[in-house]
């Protein structure tokens, strides 16, 4: 019972080590990493190579999988590309593990022990994640030592003997149990080592090893589909057509199973290297006899899951890729989609208050009241999404933007809920009555709505680009345009004052629908606090020094040019 434990804890081990190694480099060079997918798809070679070089980094065809479909999903790839580098990723997995079949133990107790050291010393920086990939690296290496280990004993073991000798008998079986296990390991890599690891030490023969590979290959295709269930059906393509490519090719490779065991034989001595090798050769043939039909293959996807029609709010292509929690900086980028879509809603809102008060469009205006719920929901979905990324893995500049985006989408949920309850008032106070604002009025709110409409869009262009000039530009309307909000409550007090009828029927909602416009102003200039705080230009405390209650310093400060009590400062 010991050395089964030994045995599991080992393989646990293998699996947390291969773990440790995808996620430290997706966190250190995934940036780069989706560059060179991204600018490598010119043509099938280059994207199958650049698919080849990513995997052989990031050691999991399934992790590459995962950022190819996000690729597909947000429209920077073509489905045929991204299945070709989905080809380059199998081969460049297998060749991982020809490298780490050879025994490299002697290498693992110096790679946990400087990947501790630097993962101690500098934890949050990028040598620190540096350090967290030699560790992965080394307990991989020590787990397959340990495997070896363990297996020794346990081969020795008549009940064990029996039960693999099982296997034997049945390459379907063997398939269906290597899928089964590497979909359980989330790791196809780490499935092959062990096999590997288990053929060379007795433990299953070397036809079962092969099967088990085959199934293997298979795991990995599933995994994949599997991890992306939840997303849109762009980003589900990729998975099914790379399963599709590893269903064919274990049908066309099992039957040659035996033949190819016995022309390698005589040249490949060692059981392990038998192992990976058909493991490499596997893909390498997929690779070459698929690599043409990329396109075949991309239209029996899209028949199989073809792709919905959009609109704008509803059934419109959603931007929260799951797949891409894998990596933190392409989930901030997909977060920050999703967050200028939830700006647009709140922009085509703002737009149609104007047309409410024109026409008296009841509607129009509980049509608009009910776009309010979308961007609330948006706002949830975000915000929950956004919880998901992993913070550790952030640099200081994505952990602000992470920042940046929860106040954006914060603000634009906060407008939403302002333009929905002035909607409101505009049809209980003016649409039921049939009230009309006087001319000089509905002048000076045309006025203000414009300008409004104006700055939402500099805000959202501050948000996204970041551009410092233009958040100097969004703050500097804060102050005019509170200026310009009580200007107009004071002549609609004058207009009062000389008894304008039409002034005084709407004068509650008058007041109100400008105030209003100052509060969505106020959300959307906010917006470019941050970028202004991280460029240093914004002044640590707006506030004014504290003016004495003493006579003869108040005059003080007015003789000095300061501004009185009754002048709030200025933004």
């Amino acid at each position: 019972m010991t050395h089964l434990l030994n045995l599991l804890a080992a393989i646990a081990l293998l699996v947390w080590g291969t773990q440790l190694v995808r996620t430290g480099i997706l966190r250190v060079f995934g940036a780069s990493l989706r560059n060179i997918l991204a600018t490598s798809v010119s043509n099938r070679l280059t994207a199958m190579m650049s698919g080849v070089g990513v995997t052989a980094l990031v050691q999991s065809s399934t992790a590459t999988a995962l950022i190819v479909s996000s690729f597909v999903g947000q429209g920077l790839m073509t489905l045929p590309a991204a299945l070709a580098v989905m080809l380059g990723a199998d081969i460049g997995t297998s060749l991982m593990a020809v490298v780490f079949s050879r025994d490299l133990s002697w290498l693992s107790p110096l790679f946990i022990f400087v990947g501790v050291v630097l993962f101690i010393a500098r934890q949050s920086t990028t040598v620190g994640r540096i350090g967290r990939i030699l560790i992965g690296l080394g307990l991989m290496l020590l787990a397959l030592q340990l495997v070896r280990e363990s297996t020794s004993v346990l081969t020795q073991a008549p009940a064990i003997k029996a039960l693999l000798g099982s296997l034997s008998s049945d390459l379907m079986l063997e398939i269906t149990v290597g899928c089964i296990l590497s979909v359980l390991s989330y790791s196809s890599l780490a499935m092959v080592l062990l096999t590997a690891t288990l053929a060379s030490t007795g433990v299953v023969s070397i036809d079962v090893a092969l099967g088990l590979v085959l199934g293997a290959n298979l795991g990995s295709g599933l995994l994949a589909v599997l991890t992306t269930l939840n997303s849109n059906v762009e980003t589900r393509q990729v998975p099914l057509g790379n399963l599709v490519f590893k269903i064919i090719g274990v049908a066309l490779c099992a039957p040659f199973v035996g033949l190819w065991l016995r022309e390698m034989r005589p040249w490949v001595g060692d059981t392990a290297t038998m192992v990976v090798l058909y493991h490499l050769t596997f893909n390498l043939v997929v690779g070459i006899v698929f690599i043409a039909l990329t396109q075949t293959v991309a239209r029996w996807v899209e028949q199989m899951l073809p792709k919905l029609e959009k609109s704008t709010v509803a059934g419109r292509q959603r931007h929260l890729d799951p797949s891409a929690l894998e990596t933190p900086s392409l989930a901030i980028s997909c977060a920050v989609r999703e967050s200028m879509h939830q700006a647009d809603v709140v922009e085509s809102m703002l737009l149609g208050v104007i047309e409410v008060i024109r026409n008296n469009d009841f509607v129009l205006a509980q049509t608009l009241q009910k776009m309010d719920d979308t961007v609330d929901e948006l706002y949830s979905d975000i915000k929950y999404y956004l919880t998901k990324i992993s913070r550790e893995a952030l640099s200081e500049k994505e952990g602000q933007r992470w920042t940046d985006i929860i106040s954006f989408t914060i603000n634009m949920e906060q407008i939403g809920d302002i333009i929905e309850r002035v909607l409101e008032d505009i049809e209980n106070k003016k649409i039921k009555p049939g009230r009309e604002f006087s001319e000089a009025g509905m002048l000076e709110i045309t006025d203000l709505h414009g300008r409004l409409v104006d700055n939402l869009r500099l805000g959202m262009s501050v948000f996204l680009d970041g551009n410092v000039r233009d958040a100097r530009k969004l703050l500097e309307e804060k102050t005019r345009f509170r200026d310009l909000e009580r200007a107009y409550a004071a002549t609609h007090l004058e207009r009062l004052s000389v008894n304008t009828l039409q002034s005084m029927e709407t004068s509650s909602l008058h007041l109100d629908l400008i105030s209003d416009l100052k509060r969505i102003n106020s959300h959307i200039c906010s917006i470019a606090y941050p970028i202004l705080d991280s460029a240093g230009v914004l002044a640590p405390n707006r506030l004014r020094e504290p003016v004495s209650h003493n006579h003869h310093q108040v005059k003080g400060h007015h003789a000095a040019g300061r501004p009185t009590e009754s002048k709030p400062p200025r933004s």
